[in-house]
């Protein structure tokens, strides 16, 4: 009997062992979601500002960001460029990081915030089983990605209403009072979510920004991807730069931003403010229902056997999936070749100002020598 219970004691004391240990790791894994990326910006910034220098109340908060600021030597147009409005999106980091690592301006002023929502950084979405983030390769060692969560962490913004009653009257399913791109315009009076929303529109007012470029992804069933959704105002820029991708292989097609669709930035970015709103999508199969193991490899290499099947044995998917997929390297030359000739297209306008970008990667050169190859690193 006493054997028995020695036995027992020691089995049991291995078990509290294990779970200590295992414990300790899941908690490192946590803590280090909370822990920032260092970015290199590149030589051509100027200034780097805070979110809460446009609206103070986000001070302190876990939402206020960089803004970072590449001025010209002449005065012209201004861009604002931004990312990890949803931080599963990692086309939407990588390229957002390419533009603020490489960007020398020769005319007019770049915005760029490369993490609309850090708070959304901070943890993942539950049950959907994605990586944690990326690792790519670059000349300086390798660089890693943090893959967040669409919505603000709910330690941060909690709890969820049942329904969430927009500004203009739109009711939402309650989860979405967490998604910025659903809570534009904003509101003083509002959530951690909705400031963020509000600081962004007191920048674009603040700074008088001309172009507001929104960076995202979507799954291959969604019918918004590889498009550019305009604002009205921005219907010619994002027509002209449709042609100018067209030259350059990116073929991208250009929807209006419905009128009655309320909360995406590619409307009340342009409802708000003088600025013209477009919103980019790309495509990614990690998003996606169809597909098999969420994994980091999938993330990069975008290969999906349920995808390519699809695409060859229906008509549901809204792009060709063939067996070389949908690569992250793809992904990001699209996103940061429709930046740059957004910019372009803007100086083909009558409007007698320029933006003038130097430094960045064309689609060629990024699809020729990998993403890696334009990050920066010590």
């Amino acid at each position: 009997m006493k054997i028995e219970v020695k036995h027992n004691r020691i089995c049991a004391g291995a078990f509290l062992v294990c779970m200590a240990l295992i414990i300790v790791y899941l908690s490192g894994i946590f803590l280090s979601q909370r822990v920032e990326e260092q970015l290199y910006p590149s030589a051509g910034l100027s200034e780097t500002k805070m979110l809460s220098d446009y609206y103070p109340d986000l001070k302190g908060s876990p939402v206020d960001t960089e803004v970072y600021i590449f001025r010209g030597k002449k005065p012209g147009a201004s861009m604002l460029v931004l990312g990890n409005t949803h931080p599963t999106e990692p086309s939407a980091i990588v390229s957002t990081t390419i533009v603020l690592e490489n960007a020398m301006v020769e005319e007019g002023t770049l915005y760029v915030i490369p993490r609309v929502n850090k708070s959304a950084m901070s943890h993942t979405d539950p049950q959907d089983a994605t990586p944690l983030g990326i690792h790519i390769d670059t000349p300086n060692g390798q660089r890693y990605f943090r893959v967040g969560s669409r919505m603000t962490n709910p330690v941060h913004q909690w709890p969820d209403p049942d329904i969430y009653y927009h500004n203009a009257g739109q009711l939402l399913t309650g989860k979405e009072t967490r998604n910025v791109d659903r809570t534009y315009p904003g509101r003083t009076d509002g959530n951690l979510t909705e400031k963020i929303c509000y600081g962004i529109v007191e920048l674009i007012k603040a700074e008088k920004i001309d172009m507001t470029i929104d960076t995202h992804e979507g799954p291959p069933e969604y019918p918004t991807i590889d498009v550019m959704i305009a604002h009205q105002n921005a219907m010619e820029l994002a027509g002209t730069t449709a042609l100018n991708l067209s030259l350059e292989d990116v073929e991208i097609r250009v929807d209006a931003s419905p009128v009655n669709l309320h909360g995406f930035s590619h409307r009340e970015l342009g409802d708000h403010t003088d600025t013209m709103a477009v919103l980019v999508e790309t495509v990614n199969p990690v998003m996606g229902r169809l597909a098999g193991k969420k994994s980091e490899e999938l993330m990069l290499e975008g290969r999906d056997k349920f995808y390519q099947y699809a695409s060859e044995n229906s008509d549901r998917l809204y792009t060709e999936y063939t067996a070389e997929g949908k690569p992250l390297n793809l992904r990001v030359a699209r996103h940061v070749e429709t930046i740059m000739q957004l910019a372009a297209s803007y100086n083909e306008m009558d409007t007698g100002k320029r933006l003038e970008i130097t430094g960045v990667p064309t689609y060629a050169e990024i699809m020729e020598n990998g993403m890696g190859q334009y990050l920066g690193g010590k």
